[in-house]
């Protein structure tokens, strides 16, 4: 090791680090006072020789602004610089073998995004020391780096900085005398290239032997391959370090001819020590990705299905033409029964080059919309197709893998998985079509016919049954087609009959380079699912609109490469949802949040700057108060500045805040501002600026210092995180009470911070958690209009308006639980003569508790609903007589959460079954003779089930049975006859039956032809394999399903007590504890005592 000697070793040192690949720097601080950097440096000089072995540079020095620019604060230090990057050793500075390890270790030679530099001997250690490594043999080293300000770099004339002079062809005469030897065509070159990756450069020359790259018979272009070469390795250098396999490169042509690689640049790739060759092209990365998994596995000395992370799992999906996925859970019996059987194909898929790999992941589960687990998905060319046939079948299994591979089809994917696609930015044509409806399979099998085609043209082809995905993007008539560019839709408006149009089409939507046109529904997605959207509101019939437009155009591709989507919508009334009267307007949505232009339309690269400019800074958007109604509507957290652009003290503001913009972005807060005066107004807002964050569109007003940034933000973020009665004003109030079923509002009335008014409010919050899980909103206000409006004189007083009905309550308002009670009893609840409207969250809560329940659903403002409602009036005493409850809601969404058959609908619930009325609405006295009839009868028939009710009971219910069936199945209704006659002696023996017509939901669990039988046993589904006309079996089959649960349990029940009887009857040795997880005794660790 060499030692400092004052500024000149300091300068040795500096140009050591700089001139070396390997260099470990010992930094210390007063060393002739430093006793701990003696007995340090003491135990480091042990390892000296060995450095010098792996071919590391050891030095030590003295130097506080070296210590300073890579952040060393504590000495001594060792800092490890690779290729001049550095990496500071964390461990114990005493223990010289572990620094050892550390200084030949893979992790040790880690450097951000690129392929990490070694010399044969550290090589040598990490091929033995890793299971999988790849090494690049290159024939060229050629140092990258960026000079620090405060340290000089070597005046040798062997490193120049080379980068400016370089990359400008102005310049090519002057740098031919940049070095000592002249630079030839083909060095220039190298150096060209590297300039595309780095902007400063030094570039080593070594003599005349420079101009020679590779080895013997080898010419000097090479030199260009082996850089192109590790150009293209360095993009998938993380992928493969996700997948456990190592990159690193060398350049030791001694090492590549003792090997007999022949001409360099070559790839091998060592499995525990074993080397094999790349015998293809290098500058194909995605094809080197691909060719190590798939021989990862053949290294492997055990044959196993191998566990991987969701991020490997993307990477795998991004890079292997053909893989196939098992979602498992490890502690799932049925999982791992499958995962066993599947060992047995691993090979023969190895051998079709099908790459097989395993994932226990929940969240990555229910992104590729998986619901039940093992489930086996083929990714082609990252297109999913899941497996819906006997998951305990291998060969079945493999026979279908190896079909995918022959099979020329459209691939059917989930609404999840599509979305993914979308997301990804692929160019997809998407099918959406109806699997049970004939014109669907029609079509289906004419385009089946240019699939190949359409892979030729980069067009994925996919389809879709989802009449609920189809109808997000505005489809209401299927088979229809949608082609995605960008993540942009596009519909094929002509006859889906006709393939070599619909070829045609594709063709030319590839070539036209324009501004899409989309509808309504589609502009809502793009925006929901995309981060950057540029949307042209337009009339197509103006001439002004046409002449932006043609400008627009120019800007399409600019905005592609900025990942800024760019459609145009011919839509007066979604324009004016937004708050734009004049056509044309340029709106940028940012993550849902718009961004209005107020520029020139006609000056297209004014445009584009704002455009860009908007994406790369952080400001929060002026908004109309359109646009406000909407992001209240769709975000769940809002924050609203009402200011007034012409004040300079509401500009100063509104830039303290733009410096807290990013951090509410990572809260999930949205933040906007707004000059509107009347809508200031309507919010009871009489001075400006005022912030109002709305939390699931409950306004609450910000009252403190709104020029202390990090105090807002303190605000907003603690709004989002805790339980809070909002305050509000008499406007904001009023809106409440007319917009929601229950507000409970506490009036304070002028009230200072520590007042009784103010402990009272402080106690209250500990119950606002519960009322909002029952749908109860709770707010409080100090204004006192609406207050004297119904009477209130004293505060603080509690006021609940159910439905807009006022209850004045009269207990003790510092007993917090006490208020609870009474504002969630019923009597509170139930208001006299009338229907009570509630909301979704308390209708859940309604059908949980109560076992009988009436509801009537229905839009508001429907003139039918409102005559049905005065006749069902009439109705609800008796109804509550006989002890069910009778409600309405009007919720927007509720007809397809509820699965109903359309608005308005009524529905009887009994213990969460549901029976819907078909007679007629307006006729009282029948549905109350209908519900009073439901109400006393025991049903003697399978009792028929929606979608959110099934659900339900697929959580809740310990023993389920569904028979799923089709209305167009023939042979559904004859079969649920026969098994109508079993239900009565499934109820005996505790399993619950009911049926289902929810094709989605069969679909989910695997199950596409009706009808089928699916057992649940605590939520997990059981196929019904045998004759469904034989109901005798059916019985018997289902007690044996809960029989062997029962046997299950026993055992779990046998061993537990066991156990517990064994600890009684065993005495513990000191010093030993039991571990009841592993059922084992195991040391532990005590603390010394004081006489050892």
């Amino acid at each position: 090791m060499s030692a400092d000697n004052g500024d000149e070793d300091e300068k040795k040192t500096t140009t050591t680090i700089w001139a070396r690949p390997f260099v470990l720097v010992f930094l210390v601080a007063h060393a002739r006072s430093c006793t701990t950097c003696d007995k340090v440096l003491a135990e480091l000089e042990k390892i000296d020789d060995d450095t010098d072995h792996f071919g590391v540079d050891f030095v030590k020095i003295n130097d506080k602004r070296l210590a300073k620019q890579y952040g060393i604060k504590n000495f001594p230090a060792l800092t490890y610089f690779r290729e001049k990057e550095p990496i500071i050793y964390e461990g114990d500075l005493m223990d010289e073998e572990n620094v050892l390890d550390f200084l030949t270790s893979l992790e040790a030679m880690d450097l951000p995004d690129r392929i990490e530099e070694v010399n044969a001997k550290i090589l040598t250690k990490i091929v033995e020391e890793t299971d999988f490594v790849a090494v690049l043999f290159s024939a060229i080293r050629m140092y990258r780096e960026t000079y620090p300000d405060d340290i000089s770099a070597p005046s040798r004339q062997s490193f120049r900085r080379l980068a400016e002079r370089l990359e400008h062809e102005g310049n090519a005469a002057r740098r031919q005398h940049y070095a000592e030897h002249p630079l030839n065509n083909d060095l220039i070159e190298l150096v060209r290239l590297l300039i595309q990756e780095n902007p400063h450069l030094s570039v080593r020359q070594t003599g005349p032997d420079t101009e020679r790259c590779t080895g013997t018979g080898s010419n000097k272009p090479d030199c260009k391959k082996c850089l192109k070469a590790l150009q293209e390795l360095e993009n998938i250098d993380d992928e493969a370090d996700q997948l456990g396999i190592g990159f690193v490169k060398i350049a030791d042509e001694e090492l590549a001819d003792e090997y007999n690689l022949g001409s360099l640049p070559a790839l091998v790739y060592y499995r525990h020590q074993i080397p094999i060759i790349y015998e293809n092209e290098l500058s194909k990365e995605e094809d080197v990705l691909e060719w190590l998994v798939a021989n990862k596995s053949t290294g492997d000395e055990e044959d196993v299905i191998e566990d991987v992370t969701a991020k490997t799992l993307n990477t795998l999906i991004g890079n292997i033409d053909n893989l196939v996925v098992l979602f498992y859970d490890h502690d799932d019996e049925d999982s791992m029964q499958v995962l066993n059987e599947l060992e047995k194909i691993d090979d023969d898929c190895d051998r079709h080059g099908i790459q097989f790999v395993k994932i226990d992941d929940e969240k990555a589960t229910e992104e590729f919309g998986i619901d039940n687990l093992p489930a086996i998905v083929y990714f082609e060319k990252q297109i999913p197709n899941v497996y819906d046939g006997d998951i305990e079948n291998e060969d079945e299994i493999l026979e279908w893998l190896l079909s995918q591979l022959e099979k020329d089809e459209i691939e059917d994917v989930t609404d999840e998985m599509l979305d993914r696609l979308i997301k990804d930015g692929k160019t997809l044509a998407v099918l959406f079509y109806d699997n049970n409806d004939r014109k669907s399979q029609k079509v289906l099998n004419e385009l089946e016919n240019i699939d190949d085609e359409c892979d030729q043209l980069g067009v994925t082809f996919v389809k879709i049954d989802s009449s609920e995905e189809a109808k997000e993007y505005g489809i209401e008539k299927l088979p229809t087609m949608l082609y995605f560019e960008k993540g942009i839709p596009m519909v094929y408006q002509g006859n889906l009959e006709d393939e070599e149009k619909v070829l045609k089409w594709l063709e030319q939507q590839q070539k036209v380079d324009q501004i899409e046109d989309i509808t309504d529904e589609m502009l809502d997605m793009v925006i929901e699912k995309m981060p950057l959207v540029a949307v042209l509101f337009y009339d197509k019939d103006q001439k002004k609109s046409q002449k932006v437009l043609s400008e627009l155009e120019n800007i399409d591709d600019d905005c592609d490469q900025q990942n800024i989507a760019f459609v145009k919508i011919s839509d007066l009334n979604e324009a004016k949802e937004y708050g734009i009267d004049t056509l044309p307007t340029l709106v940028l949505f940012e993550r849902k949040i718009p961004h209005v232009y107020d520029g020139d339309l006609m000056n297209e690269d004014q445009i584009l700057g704002w455009l860009l400019h908007q994406k790369k800074h952080a400001e929060i958007p002026e908004v109309t108060d359109e646009m406000i109604e909407k992001l209240v509507e769709t975000s769940p957290y809002t924050a609203v500045l009402f200011y007034d652009k012409d004040d300079k003290q509401d500009m100063r503001i509104l830039n303290e805040l733009e410096n807290i913009d990013d951090d509410l972005e990572k809260e999930g807060i949205v933040i906007v501002r707004i000059d509107n005066d009347a809508e200031a107004k309507e919010y009871g807002i009489d001075h400006l600026p005022t912030l109002i964050y709305f939390e699931d569109k409950i306004p609450a007003i910000y009252e403190g210092d709104l020029l202390n940034e990090d105090e807002v933000l303190e605000w907003l973020i603690q709004q989002k995180n805790s339980a809070t009665i909002e305050e509000v004003t008499d406007e904001i109030l009023t809106d409440l009470i007319e917009d929601h079923e229950y507000v409970v509002v506490y009036f304070s009335g002028s009230c200072d911070e520590g007042e009784k008014c103010d402990n009272i409010l402080d106690e209250l919050e500990n119950i606002d958690d519960e009322l909002d899980e029952t749908g109860i909103i709770f707010v409080t206000t100090e204004d006192t209009v609406i207050a004297k409006k119904y009477g209130i004189k004293h505060f603080p007083t509690l006021a609940f308006f159910r439905n807009k009905d006022p209850l004045i309550y009269s207990g003790d308002l510092d007993d917090e639980d006490e208020v609870l009670s009474w504002i969630t009893d019923e009597d509170t609840l139930e208001i006299p003569g009338k229907i009570e409207e509630v909301n979704a969250r308390m209708l859940e809560n309604i059908l949980d508790e109560n076992d009988y329940v009436v509801v009537f659903f229905y839009k508001e403002g429907d003139r039918k609903s409102q005559k049905i409602l005065q006749e069902l009036e009439n109705i609800d005493d008796e109804c509550e007589e006989k002890e069910i409850d009778f409600i309405k809601i009007s919720d927007e969404g509720i007809e397809k959460e509820y699965d109903l058959p359309g608005l308005p609908a009524l529905a009887f619930y009994r213990h969460k079954f549901r029976q819907i009325y078909s007679g007629d609405m307006m006729h009282e006295e029948e549905i109350l003779e209908w519900v009073l009839d439901l109400r006393t009868t025991t049903p003697d028939v399978i009792e028929s089930v929606d979608r959110k009710t099934l659900q339900v009971l697929i959580n809740d219910v310990e023993h389920l049975a569904v028979f799923f069936y089709d209305d167009k199945c023939e042979s559904c209704s004859e079969i649920l006859e026969e098994l109508e006659t079993i239900d009565d002696d499934t109820d005996k023996h505790g399993i619950q039956f009911v049926k289902s017509n929810d094709a989605k939901l069969a679909a989910e669990i695997g199950v596409f032809s009706f009808p089928a039988l699916v057992y649940y046993e605590t939520g997990v589904p059981i196929m019904y394999d045998g004759n469904l006309k034989n109901e005798d079996r059916v019985l018997e089959w289902l007690i044996e399903q809960k029989s062997k649960e029962i046997s299950r349990m026993m055992i779990i029940i046998t061993g537990v007590l066991f156990f517990v009887t064994l600890i009684s009857v065993v005495t513990i040795p000191p010093g030993y504890e039991y571990n009841t997880r592993a059922v084992m005794i195991t040391p532990i660790t005590l603390p010394p005592s004081r006489s050892s």
